[in-house]
């Protein structure tokens, strides 16, 4: 085989232009260079490439052209992975090396718990691992670090210190080797082999632009070869000589071009003594006609020498050419951006084009996705899905919480309601039990259920047989009490391990049904591969400790499904813009803070001190950010998209993409034009983005109902209270009481104002029935009432805090509740508690039903009605329209309800504050205030039993901001309460 480059000095760098695309071009120079060999010739070459994903992309091409032999492809970065090579150790696996330095930074903050709280413990051991690579990739050893001038950084120095001084026993040269390691190891070893043995068959470094230090090396190792060669990707030919010279001069000198996107394909040049002006172009990858690149390359240019726009940018010509095939979408919000997007693509698939969104905005990315599913169009999204948003990953950090923390009933919904859980045999006989199960226990009474409840609930299952073992599976894995203290790892990755599988199987099942099936199974079996393998490293750990590490874990993991996506529709991250392969571009989300995505803080050296260790700088990863840009922006047909706006305020442009606008509205007259026809031809796409948007204009709103059911239909009882709902909300009674529906309980039981009000209510019936012969001294009944406090505090309020706070409440209002009592003891003597009363309203053929808290008998035989009100008690106004509670609670009273004689005359009703503020709300209701409320009571049942009459939602609420049960059911929201009720039959004949 004759040598591929035997006519060319070294060092050999190459270079292909912006807008060429590059995996395409590297096949097409390698067919060039060897035409004339045997087919096998191409076997022999090494070729070395950026990442997996041009890889990939390579390998995509060569099957594409049929049977034939391939390089000897692999990813730069894959090098430190191969095993014995340069006779190094296999590298210490990622894991092993975080949970060893967990250990390390947990016993530190354990001595000095001012450095850092334990919470960022994970975050610590994660940067310190990411600092301990780039300093091995950057040649940079803890001696230089310790060197540093840190005198205005003795502080942040101190803490720093002792954190970086627990890692530099791994950067012996006896330590074990850290893959970081191993790689920088590897690549100088190679380098030193190759000086006096260099290989006889051609090696390639490409699409690399050497920002690490150890791939640097490779590349100008590889340069040097007699049969080796360097191709950058995307080098800016518009660039002039002198702006590249300036590019690497001191800051204060120069351009601070650091950020720039041609900054580290400069710096490489630099390295080897090449001009970066004059790197010869890869062959067959010619520059793209037309002055697109020129335009962008002076929007691009370094801050300092902006002024060159208003020579350079007036001399531009061809300007409309070349943009024509740039559009520029500045939507109004996300959505109306990931629509539009959405849409182009799907013109793609009906045109048979290749199409890639480029956005590091995964929202955005969701969002088009989500908006491509409406016409089944799934796109091939290189990023995957994090394991912790797969089925497999959320029900194993769901498993991992239980051991942190008891379940409740909320927890226990959640795992036995995951598709994953009993996904073995007899599915639908446990999704049975567990919607029983909810409704029955976990909703019916606060607190985590216990077994014996739970079996009790199972043998009353008559027609189940099965729940009684199905309900032990379930108390044996889900109701054991937590372990929180420390316990070795390996111990707690076992348990975690058999209570995942035991839930995933089922009762009486083997194995672990179909969690560890299919793409996220797999990688979440390995995840729980590499645990078990590494756990000795992680010593003893707690069980919140555990959870934290393992939510980690499964953040940082992806999971890419074979769901068949569409070949030609694709989603990439922004450095697979200099992959590029795809008939348009669309660069998604362009605006600061995501592309560029603002630098990460860094808990270690400050901007300063990584300078001077020569350590990467921030401004990297703006200036690799925008090298992808540049590279995208160089495609034959390009969308340029933004949001004006996200969900909470405006936003800003992307800082290239406003320098792109800003340069071509100031420069000339054709540039205005251009920019012009851009915007126009996003503004069509957005025009019809809105219109996908829109709702229909043929599907009316609902109108604000008032449903009105047939008589027999009609409620024929209601609660005391139920009328003042009835006043103003009648709809909640409709759906209460002809619907017969009712709101769930909550799964987390929150210590809310009904929970209180009930348990001031037992306080107050106990204290009343123990005292009722005779009130005792002031200081006996106030220790009597807070001892009755604290029983019922322990038996009805598994809150701890609530407990604690509602005693406190409870203490400064006791002196008010005995004092006041004592009032009442004066004039009357209790007589009944919690009494049931029911009454047969005449002439309305409905019967109310009601419990009075409380009924004192006066000595001439009249009584007193109470009500004990925990917050705030109605005011006359709305006692006069609204809540007629006691009212019609007197009416009762008179009519013989509540045990009483008919014709019991009610001297006195009175609502009894117990809240914030105590006090009574008295009255002695007078003969023709009860006769008014009689009368207005029975022509409103009788109104309610009126067929033709609706049953209005939100009459009289009572504000527009209170929420009602059956808002959502009533449509409140497509209509208010401004528009007239409409009466709607419903029930009978032909009627919903």
């Amino acid at each position: 085989m004759a040598d591929l480059f035997s006519q060319t000095a070294t060092p050999r760098v190459y270079a292909t232009p912006l807008g060429v695309d590059f995996c395409a071009a590297l096949v097409a120079g390698l067919d060039r260079l060897l035409a004339g060999q045997p087919p096998e010739a191409i076997a022999r070459v090494d070729l070395y490439v950026a990442n997996a994903r041009m890889e990939r992309r390579l390998r995509a091409l060569y099957l594409a052209r049929g049977p034939g032999f391939l390089p000897r492809l692999r990813p730069v970065q894959a090098l430190g992975d191969q095993a014995d090579l340069a006779g190094l150790p296999a590298a210490i696996p990622p894991l092993r090396l975080r949970l060893e330095l967990v250990q390390l930074i947990g016993r530190l903050l354990d001595a000095q718990p001012n450095l850092a709280p334990r919470s960022a413990l994970y975050d610590l051991a994660d940067s310190l691992a990411d600092l301990m690579g780039e300093m091995f990739e950057e040649g940079v050893t803890p001696q230089t670090i310790a060197g540093l001038d840190v005198a205005d950084h003795a502080e942040h120095w101190q803490r720093s210190q002792a954190f970086l001084d627990l890692v530099t026993h791994y950067m012996g040269d006896e330590a074990a080797l850290t893959r970081e390691a191993r790689q920088a190891r590897i690549v100088a070893a190679l380098a030193r082999q190759w000086e006096t043995a260099p290989p006889a068959h051609p090696v390639i470094v490409a699409g690399s632009t050497g920002s690490r230090g150890a791939t640097a090396q490779l590349m100008a190792a590889v340069a040097r070869l007699p049969q080796g060669a360097v191709i950058l990707p995307g080098i800016d030919r518009d660039l002039p000589r002198e702006i590249w010279e300036r590019l690497l001069q001191d800051r204060h000198a120069g351009l601070d071009g650091e950020d720039h996107p041609q900054f580290r394909l400069a710096k490489f040049a630099h390295r080897l003594g090449l001009d970066p002006h004059a790197i010869p172009d890869w062959p067959g990858a010619s520059r793209p006609p037309g002055t697109r690149g020129a335009l962008v390359s002076l929007a691009l240019r370094p801050a300092p020498v902006t002024d060159q726009w208003l020579a350079e940018g007036p001399r531009l010509t061809g300007v409309a050419e070349a943009m024509a095939g740039v559009t520029l979408l500045e939507a109004p919000g996300p959505q109306v951006e990931a629509t539009a997007i959405a849409l182009r693509l799907r013109q793609a698939v009906e045109e048979g084009r290749r199409a890639a969104v480029i956005s590091p905005d995964r929202v955005l990315t969701r969002a088009v996705t989500a908006a491509l599913s409406r016409w089944g169009i799934r796109p091939d999204d290189s990023a995957g899905q994090p394991l912790s948003l797969s089925a497999p990953g959320r029900f194993l950090r769901h498993v991992a919480e239980l051991e942190a923390k008891a379940a409740d009933p909320e927890a226990l919904a959640v795992i036995l309601k995951h598709p994953l859980c009993h996904s073995g045999a007899e599915r639908r006989s446990h999704n049975l039990r567990t919607r029983d199960l909810e409704l029955q226990v976990l909703r019916a009474e606060p607190g985590v259920p216990t077994r014996a409840r739970l079996v009790d609930w199972a043998e009353k299952r008559k027609t189940d047989p099965g729940a009684t073992l199905w309900v032990g599976w379930l108390a044996d894995h889900l109701l054991d009490p937590p372990d929180p203290g420390p316990i070795p790892m390996e111990t707690r990755v076992a348990r975690h391990r058999a209570r995942a599988e035991a839930l995933a199987a089922g009762p009486g099942v083997a194995g672990s049904g179909e969690l560890y099936e299919k793409e996220p199974g797999e990688a979440a079996a390995a995840l729980m591969d590499d645990l078990a393998a590494e756990a000795a490293a992680g010593g003893a750990i707690t069980a919140l400790d555990y959870r934290d590490l393992f939510e980690a874990l499964t953040r940082d993991r992806e999971v890419r499904q074979a769901l068949y996506p569409h070949a030609d529709i694709l989603i990439w991250g922004t450095q697979e813009a200099r992959v590029q392969g795809a008939d348009l571009l669309i660069c998604a989300g362009l605006n600061e803070g995501a592309w560029p995505a603002a630098p990460d803080a860094d808990p270690w050296l400050n901007r300063a001190l990584r300078a001077e260790a020569g350590l990467r700088l921030p401004d990297r990863v703006i200036g690799l950010a925008a090298h992808d840009f540049q590279q995208a922006v160089a495609a034959p047909e390009v969308w340029l998209t933004r949001a004006e706006r996200d969900a909470e305020t405006d936003t800003v442009p992307s800082r290239w993409l406003n320098r792109l606008v800003n340069l071509m509205a100031g420069a000339s007259a054709d540039t205005q034009a251009a920019l012009a026809a851009m915007r126009a031809r996003g503004a069509d796409w957005i025009a019809l983005a809105e219109r996908q948007l829109a709702p229909e204009a043929d599907v009316p709103f609902e109108p604000r109902p008032a449903p009105a059911p047939p008589a027999a239909a009609r409620p024929t009882r209601l609660s005391v209270t139920q009328m003042e709902t009835l006043i103003r909300d009648p709809y909640a009674v409709y759906a209460s009481r002809v619907l017969r529906l009712k709101r769930l309980d909550p799964l987390r039981t929150d210590p809310d104002a009904r929970l209180r009000g009930t348990l001031l209510h037992e306080v107050m019936e106990r204290f009343v029935r123990e005292t009722q012969a005779a009130l005792p001294d002031r200081a006996t009944a106030l220790a009597r009432l807070m001892d009755l406090t604290d029983a019922v505090l322990d038996e009805q309020v598994p809150f701890p805090a609530a407990r604690r706070l509602w005693r406190a409440r409870m203490a400064r209002v006791a002196g008010y509740i005995v004092d006041s009592e004592a009032e009442r003891r004066a004039l009357a003597v209790p007589e009944l508690f919690e009494a049931k009363g029911t009454w047969e309203v005449p002439g309305s053929g409905v019967t109310l039903s009601g419990i009075a808290d409380r009924i004192d008998r006066l000595p001439d035989g009249r009584v007193a009605i109470y009500d004990y009100k925990t917050g705030k008690p109605p005011t006359k106004d709305e006692e006069l329209h609204f809540n007629r509670q006691l009212w019609i609670e007197a009416l009762m009273a008179q009519a013989g309800a509540f045990g009483l004689a008919p014709g019991t005359e009610v001297a006195r009703i009175a609502y009894i504050g117990l809240g914030s503020s105590p006090g009574p709300v008295p009255h002695d209701p007078d003969p023709e205030r009860l006769a008014q409320i009689d009368a207005d009571l029975r022509r409103r049942l009788t109104h309610m039993q009126d067929e033709a009459q609706g049953f209005p939602s939100r009459r009289s609420v009572r504000t527009t901001f209170t929420a009602g049960d059956f808002d959502q059911l009533a449509r409140h929201g497509e209509w208010d309460e401004t528009q007239a009720p409409v009466i709607l039959p419903v029930g009978g004949e032909g009627e919903p």
